[in-house]
């Protein structure tokens, strides 16, 4: 590599992904994932990945700029992870970095960055439905928790929205889902999107449901080996309620551009996936189930996309300070 590094991030609640890159646009080079739960803070984890660049032979030392991926709110220079430990001051990891530049934005803002560059390898379509060039574009994902972003055409360029879609009230559709709603209640007060659309999600559907408590692997193995039925039942139930949250986020942001569905767990759903009734759910508006036909899904097939869109941000940023 001729061109001087910079080093990316992508940190959920569960895996922090790094990878160097070559100037602004050059490939993803040394990705590696880390657990979050082995390192007590992200500094350490960072230190951690260098080092380990560093003993493959990567000129890692003179690193001036960074730009972190990070599952939750960013306001301010103090952050405090949701579904991890991890806290920290943007500006004193920086200095401990010794970096020039250190940008950290919430991870579903930094993946919809990447989604109006993705290519056709990199995504499933679900059902119909027809894009529409220079529109909103909305972004949801179930993993460790909840994400929801999108992206906004302005002049030329895209917008991400930083927000916490995720931790809107759930709204049931159906007796089942009111019976699920009424359940959580009584554990938990306030029932939003991301209790139940998550890994911790499909364990408390299958709960709600059943009264038996597995972990989310178990209950995803069972629903596609197909030795469950009542495993199945929990990942149809929480491939619909994602039909209609999606639905939501549609609505709102006017998504015509399309809506992409990323995260960790619909990935590893296939088959079981696209037979389910997210399509229908997601189209289930009453008077805008038109509007909402004409909108394409997408399932996310990228390995690595975050990386792109904070590649994308961190040569905004920059750009402007230079």
């Amino acid at each position: 590599m001729t061109q001087e590094l910079r080093l990316l991030a992508d940190i959920g609640g569960t895996n922090a992904r790094f990878a160097l890159q070559a100037g602004s646009g050059g490939d993803f080079d040394d990705i590696e994932v880390l657990s979050c739960a082995a390192y007590p803070t992200l500094g350490e984890a960072m230190r951690a990945y260098l080092a380990n660049a560093r003993a493959r032979g990567l000129a890692v030392d003179g690193l001036r700029h960074a730009a972190l991926a990070i599952a939750n709110p960013v306001e301010g220079d103090e952050v405090k992870m949701t579904n991890h430990h991890w806290s920290f001051s943007i500006e004193a990891l920086r200095r401990e970095a010794g970096l020039s530049t250190l940008l950290v934005v919430n991870d579903f803002a930094a993946l919809a960055m990447a989604l109006p560059h993705l290519a056709s390898g990199g995504k499933r379509r679900i059902g119909g439905g027809v894009e529409l060039a220079e529109r909103p574009i909305g972004l949801i994902g179930p993993g460790t928790g909840l994400g929801v972003s999108g992206v906004i055409p302005a002049g030329g360029r895209w917008i991400a929205l930083a927000g916490e879609g995720g931790h809107v009230s759930f709204a049931p559709v159906n007796r089942d889902e009111v019976a699920i709603l009424e359940a959580l209640w009584g554990e938990y007060g306030h029932v939003s999107a991301e209790r139940l659309l998550s890994g911790m999600g499909l364990e408390l559907i299958h709960w709600a449901r059943t009264g038996k408590r597995l972990q989310a692997a178990a209950i995803t193995g069972a629903a596609l080996d197909g030795s469950s039925s009542d495993c199945l039942g929990t990942v149809d139930m929480f491939c619909a309620i994602l039909g209609s949250v999606a639905g939501n986020v549609a609505l709102t942001l006017g998504a015509t551009g399309g809506m992409y569905i990323g995260g960790g767990i619909v990935p590893r759903l296939g088959d079981v996936f696209e037979r389910s009734a997210f399509r229908a759910r997601f189209e289930d508006k009453g008077r805008l189930g038109d509007y909402l036909a004409r909108i394409p899904t997408y399932l996310i097939t990228e390995q690595y996309p975050a990386l792109q869109g904070v590649s994308a941000m961190l040569s905004d940023r920059v750009n402007t300070l230079q």
